[in-house]
């Protein structure tokens, strides 16, 4: 039997037995526009993001503006409205309550007995080590003034009290009581009186305690014999007004009641409160 026909190939290229690995170029070079892709997307991220940054950095200042002149403008309310308020305060004070004024200066006036006279005095400045010092007129204790005891009584709400007559001024008739005990003394005006200024006159009149009369300061006069300025007032006052305190609408004594004008009426006389406040040095 005759051998099998040897086969050759047609081309003498050599027959591989396993087909070749394909170069990887293609995955790289999607790997690379996927990074390019991904870079340009956080720079878009980025960009849009500084944007919303500025944007918000924008209305935080505005806002913080706005607040500002909401605040300014509150202030201003607020600076407008205690203004009003102090306005309103002022003119209240202004306002003349005469109730108010006697309720305040009353605790500390007191019916006054010298020997056989009668008048008013009233606590002045402030008390120390357990004595008071009080104002009167002269003329009612000049019976007892230098009679060696200078004794004399006060009296308030049923309640009597003994002081001393410490020291005088008879041209300008004013004299000073030293009591033993403390009293809430009354405030004096620092200003003198005008014309036309209302006041009220607390006193004793015929031994009435208590009695509270209310009227206008009419003019300032000249005193005779050596004496300094009077305050004239058309309040009413009589025998034992004398010696009281004559108070204006701040609840601050402007005077010291010593005399009427005789077959009158609406014409009393008080001597300035600065008088005794620079003879006495009780203010």
């Amino acid at each position: 039997m005759a051998p099998p026909p040897v086969v050759r190939p047609v081309s003498g290229a050599a027959v591989s037995g396993a087909p070749a690995a394909p170069k990887p170029r293609r995955a790289g070079f999607v790997l690379a526009a996927v990074a390019v892709v991904f870079t340009l997307a956080l720079g878009v991220v980025a960009i849009v993001q500084a944007r919303q940054i500025s944007d918000l950095r924008g209305d935080l200042a505005s806002a913080r503006a706005d607040a500002d002149r909401v605040q300014a403008s509150d202030d201003q309310r607020l600076d407008s409205l205690e203004g009003q308020v102090n306005q309103l305060g002022e003119q209240a004070g202004r306002v003349f309550d005469p109730q108010a004024v006697a309720a305040a200066v009353l605790p500390s006036v007191f019916r006054i007995t010298a020997g056989t006279l009668t008048g008013t005095a009233f606590a002045i400045g402030s008390p120390s080590s357990g004595s008071s010092r009080l104002l009167t007129a002269y003329h009612v204790v000049r019976e007892v003034w230098g009679s060696g005891s200078n004794r004399v009584e006060l009296e308030r709400d049923g309640e009597t009290y003994s002081a001393t007559v410490t020291d005088v001024d008879q041209a300008n008739d004013v004299a000073v009581l030293s009591a033993p005990f403390e009293l809430a003394g009354l405030a004096t005006a620092t200003e003198p009186v005008k014309s036309g200024q209302q006041i009220v006159v607390i006193g004793a009149p015929l031994g009435l305690t208590d009695s509270v009369t209310v009227g206008v300061v009419s003019a300032l006069r000249k005193g005779e014999g050596g004496a300094g300025d009077l305050i004239q007032f058309d309040a009413s006052i009589n025998p034992g007004n004398s010696g009281g305190p004559v108070v204006n609408t701040a609840k601050q004594v402007v005077g010291i009641a010593s005399l009427k004008a005789k077959d009158s009426e609406g014409i009393g006389l008080a001597t300035p409160i600065q008088v005794a406040c620079t003879k006495f040095r009780v203010c």
